[in-house]
């Protein structure tokens, strides 16, 4: 019996010791870390929120249903953490000599909340008591204080999100802001854009991998999203490199790598595969028509395009290969709406390892 009582101790330590060591890499660790337990509790609810969505016939209704996923998701941590704690603890209690199972429960429940309705037996379960209050305690704090930090990022975020629609229509498309920066602003003014979406970049990369719910954040507007607008970002520059008859601006450069820097990032803490170093001609999921299309579009409305439309294209491609898998793994993994480019080719599993072959095959 000594020996149950040692092993259900231990246990329990355990189970208390890895619920701790999930909140602090949830919580306070500042950097990507894909923790388990949280895994699970986001996983979960996900085949839930899946039971509504096949009622779902259109975008919007999908949109509203999604719209609660991520904040339960969140609240749903702590009450998570706080049972596993309460049952490694009630291990414990009946471990240091309490008479039953459902005592030992009692007990850890009236500590873990401060209640107070159970006194303690013995010198043990009196450190274990006041331990476990203030691990309790602690647990609450920590969604009190995380919850302002993930809120900020998320407005700092949607302000550009926001602001894109003036520039590039709703849904945000690279062909419609190039004519409208060409026909209003002057292409010269997208060095000041370039500036902003470099920064925008850098700071999703660093709160949407260690605020990680993050992603599943939707936009007020449910034709917004984060998504589509680093896509739409990331083809205009991708397209004013390429294919405009501009100046060069390097800064266009510099957003391009911080986009598709930061999308790589923030698709590894999902395990989305794709390949880290592409070749310039390795396929993509535009093809040359849609890209033809495009440029027919742009000289239509008076926007000077480079004479070599072959070498554009190329050029094109090489830039696009950068974040063309992750783009549309992204726009699959959060159900983005619909938007040219992007979302409305989104890589599903089957097409991604179709893809990652295509590329293979390419280099051989």
């Amino acid at each position: 019996m000594e020996i149950a009582r040692l092993v259900v101790f231990a246990a329990g330590v355990v189970l208390v010791a890895g619920t701790l060591y999930s909140a602090i890499q949830t919580f306070v660790l500042p950097r990507s870390a894909n923790v388990l337990l949280t895994r699970i509790v986001f996983r979960s609810l996900l085949r839930v929120f899946g039971l509504r969505l096949r009622k779902a016939r259109t975008y919007e209704q999908r949109d509203r249903i999604m719209a609660l996923y991520a904040p339960i998701g969140l609240l749903l941590l702590p009450p998570v953490w706080l049972m596993l704690v309460l049952a490694g603890y009630a291990g414990m209690y009946w471990a240091t000599g309490v008479d039953s199972l459902y005592e030992a429960f009692r007990t850890s429940g009236s500590s873990l909340f401060t209640l107070g309705f159970v006194p303690p037996l013995n010198t043990a379960s009196t450190f274990l008591e006041f331990s476990e209050a203030a691990i309790g305690l602690v647990l609450v704090a920590l969604l009190i204080s995380y919850l302002p930090t993930i809120y900020s990022a998320f407005s700092r975020r949607e302000t550009l999100v926001t602001m894109l629609e003036v520039r590039a229509g709703a849904p945000p498309s690279a062909i419609e802001m190039i004519k409208r920066y060409h026909r209003l602003h002057g292409l010269d003014s997208l060095h000041d854009v370039w500036v902003a979406w470099e920064t925008w970049f850098s700071e999703i990369e660093e709160s949407h991998t260690s605020l990680a719910a993050l992603v599943f954040f939707r936009s007020p507007q449910p034709d917004h999203s984060w998504v589509t607008a680093s896509g739409a970002v990331l083809d205009t520059a991708a397209l004013m490199r390429s294919s405009v008859d501009a100046p060069r601006d390097i800064q266009a450069d510099l957003c391009i790598r911080a986009g598709y820097l930061a999308l790589r990032r923030i698709a590894d803490f999902f395990f989305v595969r794709y390949d880290p170093d592409p070749k310039p001609g390795d396929p993509i999921s535009i093809t040359r028509q849609e890209f033809d299309a495009a440029c027919d579009e742009l000289t239509a409305q008076g926007v000077p395009l480079k004479p070599n439309r072959d070498q554009a294209w190329r050029d094109f491609a090489g830039w696009r290969v950068n974040y063309d898998t992750v783009l549309l793994a992204l726009a699959a993994i959060t159900m983005a709406p619909y938007a040219l480019w992007s979302s409305d080719r989104s890589v599903l599993p089957t097409r991604q390892a179709r893809l990652a072959r295509a590329r293979r095959r390419s280099r051989s």
